[in-house]
């Protein structure tokens, strides 16, 4: 089954979230490079079909980074990642 990942990142660390149909299986959170990111991705989630940052101080770097590494980047817009996320099926997690 496909896997996708979020990446929400900050100057300092990003958290990595991984997703597989449509639940999240893994969240964690390592420096804000992007060689250590792909690190975490490979481990995690070795089938990633995407690999999800919204715009930003990083953005640049790391889709260029990340497509370095062979993984499939895609920054998107923060408006439209609330959409995204506000459409995305809940975890019953508490």
């Amino acid at each position: 089954m496909k896997q996708f990942i979020g990446l929400d990142a900050s100057l300092k660390d990003t958290i990595v979230s991984v997703r597989k149909g449509g639940k999240r299986i893994w969240r964690g959170k390592c420096p804000s490079d992007p060689k250590l990111i792909a690190d975490v991705i490979r481990k995690r989630a070795s089938n990633a079909e995407r690999v999800v940052f919204e715009t930003g101080p990083l953005s640049v770097w790391f889709y260029h980074a990340l497509t370095q590494e062979g993984l499939p980047a895609i920054c998107i817009d923060a408006r439209h990642a609330k959409v995204a996320l506000d459409m995305a099926p809940k975890d019953r997690r508490k």
